[in-house]
């Protein structure tokens, strides 16, 4: 199983005795295809990588929705061993909540522009929480490079914003997002999706694939589809999406130009 660190002071100590590069991928745990995906990268880039895996509670709105975040931490590390070598070590680092708010979350971290809009409109208060931990675990990392996948395409530029504007001395790498063969982004929560819904699910990727609609358009057939969308919207040449199938919000997102529509008919799903 990989090496595993509960605490800032142990991951550091740990550092300073390995040398070469060093590859993070911050997760919250109940890691799919798509985790290991980045992983897989910052392995291949790297000469060393570490996995936080830590459930954050800032970042979520609804106190029900972080209860019933999935805790699977065993299967998670075994996910991991099976991606090891004998040449590139893998770590863990799973802390506490104390660990990582010692302070209580007096301090934290703002973005006054591109935070306001979409997931920002729509979860008050998501991108403080998801910024200050994640300026936290690069801190206590201390890498070379960071990985985050583009499915959060937000949240990515945010992260990456921080890190120029702060002078955070990391790489943050940007990764593809992993699909289903119907072409549903890879999430957490599309296990909580039931048969039914999980099928009509990647219809929301079909829709943003459907570039003859404008983003209007596109909300209006989500809705004839059984959605309940948030927003349909075309921002730093992507259209992004986010909409409720039952108890479930799913969120996407794709390039806004020419390359994504061919992109969509790959995975479109047609009803």
């Amino acid at each position: 199983m990989p090496h595993t660190v509960s605490t800032p002071q142990s991951w550091r100590s740990l550092h300073k005795r390995i040398s070469g590069t060093l590859g993070f991928v911050p997760t919250m745990g109940n890691l799919h295809a798509g985790h290991l995906d980045l992983v897989r990268r910052a392995l291949d880039e790297n000469d060393h990588v570490l996995v936080s895996i830590f459930v954050n509670p800032t970042q979520f709105n609804q106190q029900s929705d972080f209860d019933a975040y999935a805790r699977t931490f065993e299967e998670d590390c075994a996910k991991l061993d099976a991606l090891q070598d004998a040449e590139k070590r893998l770590y863990v680092f799973a802390p506490q909540e104390k660990h990582i708010y010692p302070d209580g979350y007096a301090v934290k971290v703002l973005e006054a522009e591109d935070s306001e809009v979409l997931e920002g409109k729509f979860r008050p208060g998501h991108f403080t929480g998801m910024l200050t931990v994640v300026l936290k675990l690069l801190n206590i990392a201390d890498a070379t490079r960071a990985y985050f996948g583009e499915k959060d395409f937000q949240q990515l530029l945010l992260v990456r914003k921080m890190a120029e504007s702060l002078f955070l001395p990391v790489e943050i790498v940007p990764c593809p997002t992993r699909r289903e063969e119907d072409g549903l982004a890879m999430s957490s929560r599309n296990a909580r999706l039931s048969a039914e819904e999980r099928e009509k699910a990647a219809l929301l990727y079909a829709r943003l694939s459907d570039f003859s609609r404008s983003d209007a358009q596109v909300m209006k057939t989500l809705e004839k589809d059984g959605f309940k969308p948030e927003y349909v919207e075309t921002r730093w040449r992507r259209r992004l999406a986010a909409a409720w199938l039952g108890n479930v919000r799913l969120i996407d997102n794709i390039p806004a130009e020419s390359g994504a529509q061919k992109e969509g008919k790959k995975h479109a799903v047609v009803s």
